[in-house]
């Protein structure tokens, strides 16, 4: 998707956009969600709240880095305003939990960037690669039981394991940071 949108597109193109956008933001905003809400809240409801606001004013948007800000804020406010509501009833009940600092804000939204990122990244990789980083890395395995699992050998493990690595450092390079720029703007 480009940085640029371009206005007033047909429906159908219009809701193809949006697919993209909440398939490129959704993860991310869901994890900063969850890192900002009490136990027990539904972020992904919240986070579905946001794009519904963003459907209703995707007019007003030409670019994406406006919408990477308008959907952080809308779920910072919606999670904020939650809280706020937990206050209240805590208040009521005599117990009253810290507010969240502005510090610990910005490392759920740095948190839940860097996963996204990692999450586009992996997508790019090629399926063999992609495979055993995820058996790795989020499975948890060993090389050796990589190669057992995938009926390789562990040689072929190392190879792609490094291989990975290797395109994922190229892909995250290439890709530049918007964090800095929205930092300002959100918190």
């Amino acid at each position: 998707m480009t940085d640029k949108l371009r206005a007033e597109l047909p429906e159908q193109e219009k809701e193809k956009q949006f697919a993209t956008l909440f398939e490129l933001f959704n993860n991310r905003l869901v994890l900063f969600a969850n890192g900002m809400l009490p136990a027990g809240e539904e972020a992904a409801d919240l986070v579905q709240e946001a794009f519904v606001a963003l459907w209703q004013r995707m007019d007003s948007f030409t670019d994406l880095s406006a919408i990477k800000v308008f959907l952080y804020l809308t779920v910072k406010n919606k999670c904020l305003n939650i809280y706020k509501h937990e206050k209240v009833i805590r208040r009521y009940n005599n117990t009253q939990p810290p507010v969240p600092e502005d510090k610990h804000l910005l490392l759920r939204l740095i948190e839940a960037e860097v996963a996204g990122e990692i999450q586009q990244a992996l997508q790019q990789l090629p399926p063999g690669c992609r495979q055993v980083i995820h058996l790795g890395y989020f499975e948890g395995l060993r090389n050796h039981e990589i190669a057992e699992r995938l009926h390789v050998s562990v040689n072929t493990v190392k190879t792609q394991k490094t291989r990975a690595l290797r395109m994922m450092r190229d892909i995250l390079k290439s890709q530049p940071c918007q964090l800095l720029l929205i930092f300002g703007k959100i918190l």
